[in-house]
């Protein structure tokens, strides 16, 4: 099936509500985007059309949008758009959706701090690492990925713990 999938920034509308569903964590919150252009005549930038999404969040996208989301705050929302149309009171009604992959703070009206989430136990893709949402320090069945050793070798020998097939010569200097 052909979807479309846009890239839409704004800001956000309306508080975000959240609620828990059978089939899990849902949010949604409206997202205004207003066009922006330079008025020649003017020599300044003028505001256009605004229009109005309701993005909705699914499962732990719900959940962090709860956490990070305000009122009046710039985000970035890429999702697929889903367009209803209702007859209400005998006139069309036209709704726009975002069914949202991924949210975010537009940075380049401010900050943010990135905070990654704990995943719950036996999820799927589960790295086996504790994450800062884990307190106690509790840890998990499986041992953290060892850090990579990004140092330069001081001398010219190769690393002690390379492979002597991987282990490369040296270009010659040419002058």
């Amino acid at each position: 099936m052909n979807e479309t999938i846009i890239c839409a920034v704004g800001n956000v509308a309306t508080q975000p509500v959240y609620r828990e569903t059978p089939t899990g964590a849902s949010a949604r919150f409206r997202l205004a985007v207003t066009a922006r252009y330079l008025d020649r005549e003017k020599n300044t930038w003028t505001d256009g059309h605004t229009n109005f999404f309701t993005v909705w969040a699914n499962r732990q996208l719900a959940t962090n949008v709860m956490s990070s989301l305000n009122l009046g705050e710039p985000v970035v929302v890429q999702g697929r758009l889903k367009v209803r149309t209702d007859m209400r009171e005998g006139q069309s009604r036209t709704w726009a959706d975002i069914d949202a992959v991924a949210i975010g703070h537009d940075l380049a009206r401010g900050t943010a701090a990135f905070r990654r989430t704990g995943r719950a136990e036996g999820a799927a893709g589960t790295t086996g690492t504790a994450g800062p949402a884990d307190t106690a320090g509790e840890t998990t069945s499986s041992s953290p990925r060892p850090e990579p050793n990004w140092e330069t070798p001081t001398d010219d020998s190769p690393p002690a713990d390379a492979p002597d097939d991987q282990r490369l010569a040296e270009p010659a200097l040419v002058t």
